[in-house]
């Protein structure tokens, strides 16, 4: 397909649009980019022109749910089960596990979930200790469509790149090609449409125990993502903490949280116990 033309100026508005409700930046270099993304939508809802494609999501009443669904074709998805696993059991072994069998029944927060590996993950690495029952698991995403299918339980193949021996035939079963995690372990989890922007919609403050936000902020500005940060800490008990991906940083948003390095994995406190 041959991108509609888009000019420096629709560039300009359309990406501003786009990052306005999703966070997602598109700076000048991205312009072919995007234009390839976004024509296809265009084209499919009637439009040859991205400008008469803006003014309908900006102004037509059923521009709101067009550009969510845009919105949602842009998102990445790319995820898998156990992607960044040490993190993962390090957050486990040393502060859920102990949590749990205090009877203190820890709350994690898997913001952006995607399509559900990682909250997935998570759950295999509580119920494998004996505590999944005694840990309260959220997850959250932007995009309907990822959290309907996390809801399934369904995956393709790719998703089991990195699964470790022992799962398969455990927690999950691959039928007819296709891998199909077991129910029990899908419902143990509790998931929710949220946009990480929409900071005022956040979960009560104080209220979790550990958040991931894992390869999220990368695709935001720093004032976004500081913003984003800044209601992820709200959100944390004292002594809380916070796990973003191993190629992420948030040193240089001056933030309030205490980077700790734990067997390789870096954590982000929240001051107090």
């Amino acid at each position: 397909m041959t991108a509609l033309p888009l000019s420096p100026q629709v560039f300009t508005i359309l990406a501003m649009l786009i990052e306005q409700r999703a966070g997602l930046h598109y700076g000048p270099e991205d312009r072919d980019l995007l234009a390839e993304k976004v024509s296809s939508r265009a084209l499919d809802a009637g439009f040859d022109s991205l400008l008469d494609y803006y003014y309908f999501l900006r102004y037509d009443p059923r521009g709101n749910a067009a550009l969510d669904a845009l919105v949602d074709s842009l998102l990445v998805h790319e995820t898998y089960f156990f992607r960044e696993a040490p993190s993962l059991q390090v957050l486990v072994d040393e502060v859920l596990v102990p949590a749990a069998r205090a009877g203190k029944r820890p709350r994690v927060w898997c913001a952006a979930c995607a399509t559900g590996e990682e909250p997935l993950t998570l759950a295999m690495m509580l119920d494998a200790k004996g505590v999944l029952g005694d840990v309260s698991l959220l997850a959250t995403d932007l995009s309907v469509r990822a959290l309907e299918r996390a809801r399934t339980g369904e995956y393709n193949l790719r998703c089991l790149r990195a699964l470790p021996k022992g799962v398969e035939g455990r927690w999950l079963d691959v039928v007819e090609g296709r891998p199909r995690v077991r129910p029990e372990l899908v419902a143990a989890v509790e998931w929710k449409a949220l946009n990480l922007l929409d900071t005022a919609n956040f979960p009560a403050p104080e209220s979790f125990d550990a958040i991931l936000c894992r390869n999220v902020l990368i695709y935001f500005q720093d004032d976004t993502a500081r913003r984003v940060v800044d209601g992820l800490t709200r959100v944390l008990k004292p002594g809380g903490q916070l796990l973003v991906g191993t190629s992420e940083s948030l040193m240089r948003f001056g933030t309030a949280l205490h980077c700790e390095e734990r067997r390789g994995s870096f954590f982000y406190l929240k001051e107090g116990s």
